[in-house]
Protein backbone atom coordinates (compact mmCIF):
# COMPACT_ATOMS: atom_id res chain seq x y z
CA UNK A 1 0.00 0.00 0.00
CA UNK A 2 1.24 3.48 -0.88
CA UNK A 3 1.69 6.03 1.83
CA UNK A 4 -0.17 9.32 1.74
CA UNK A 5 3.06 11.14 0.91
CA UNK A 6 3.61 8.90 -2.14
CA UNK A 7 0.07 9.44 -3.38
CA UNK A 8 0.31 13.22 -3.02
CA UNK A 9 3.75 13.30 -4.63
CA UNK A 10 2.29 11.71 -7.78
CA UNK A 11 -0.84 13.90 -7.90
CA UNK A 12 -1.11 16.59 -10.53
CA UNK A 13 -2.28 19.81 -8.84
CA UNK A 14 -2.30 21.97 -11.98
CA UNK A 15 -5.68 23.54 -12.81
CA UNK A 16 -7.73 22.08 -15.68
CA UNK A 17 -7.46 23.65 -19.12
CA UNK A 18 -10.96 25.12 -18.83
CA UNK A 19 -9.99 27.04 -15.69
CA UNK A 20 -6.82 28.35 -17.31
CA UNK A 21 -8.75 29.46 -20.40
CA UNK A 22 -11.46 31.26 -18.39
CA UNK A 23 -8.98 33.06 -16.14
CA UNK A 24 -6.89 34.05 -19.15
CA UNK A 25 -9.94 35.37 -21.05
CA UNK A 26 -11.08 37.47 -18.08
CA UNK A 27 -7.58 38.78 -17.39
CA UNK A 28 -7.11 39.82 -21.03
CA UNK A 29 -10.52 41.41 -21.52
CA UNK A 30 -11.30 42.81 -18.06
CA UNK A 31 -7.91 42.98 -16.32
CA UNK A 32 -9.45 41.33 -13.24
CA UNK A 33 -8.84 38.16 -11.27
CA UNK A 34 -11.70 35.75 -10.52
CA UNK A 35 -12.14 32.48 -8.68
CA UNK A 36 -13.11 29.50 -10.84
CA UNK A 37 -14.46 26.28 -9.36
CA UNK A 38 -15.06 23.31 -11.60
CA UNK A 39 -16.91 20.05 -11.04
CA UNK A 40 -18.42 17.35 -13.27
CA UNK A 41 -21.53 19.30 -14.27
CA UNK A 42 -20.73 22.99 -14.01
CA UNK A 43 -18.19 25.76 -13.75
CA UNK A 44 -18.67 28.49 -11.14
CA UNK A 45 -17.03 31.87 -11.68
CA UNK A 46 -17.07 34.15 -8.66
CA UNK A 47 -15.89 37.64 -7.89
CA UNK A 48 -16.53 40.29 -5.26
CA UNK A 49 -17.51 42.78 -7.98
CA UNK A 50 -21.18 42.67 -8.94
CA UNK A 51 -20.48 44.83 -12.00
CA UNK A 52 -17.85 42.39 -13.26
CA UNK A 53 -20.12 39.37 -12.70
CA UNK A 54 -22.92 41.13 -14.59
CA UNK A 55 -20.60 41.84 -17.54
CA UNK A 56 -19.35 38.27 -17.51
CA UNK A 57 -22.91 36.96 -17.41
CA UNK A 58 -23.76 39.02 -20.48
CA UNK A 59 -20.70 37.63 -22.27
CA UNK A 60 -21.13 34.03 -21.16
CA UNK A 61 -21.30 32.67 -24.76
CA UNK A 62 -17.82 34.10 -25.40
CA UNK A 63 -16.53 32.63 -22.13
CA UNK A 64 -18.01 29.23 -23.03
CA UNK A 65 -16.33 29.42 -26.43
CA UNK A 66 -13.00 30.48 -24.91
CA UNK A 67 -13.12 27.58 -22.43
CA UNK A 68 -14.24 25.15 -25.13
CA UNK A 69 -16.67 23.48 -22.75
CA UNK A 70 -20.22 22.17 -22.75
CA UNK A 71 -20.56 22.50 -18.98
CA UNK A 72 -23.02 24.97 -17.52
CA UNK A 73 -21.35 28.18 -16.37
CA UNK A 74 -22.72 29.86 -13.25
CA UNK A 75 -21.74 33.24 -11.88
CA UNK A 76 -21.55 34.14 -8.21
CA UNK A 77 -20.98 37.40 -6.37
CA UNK A 78 -19.04 36.84 -3.22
Amino acid sequence: MDSLADILANKDFSPPDEVKAIKSYIAQNYDKDVTVIINKQEIIISSRSAALINNLRLNSPKITEAANTKKRIRFRIG
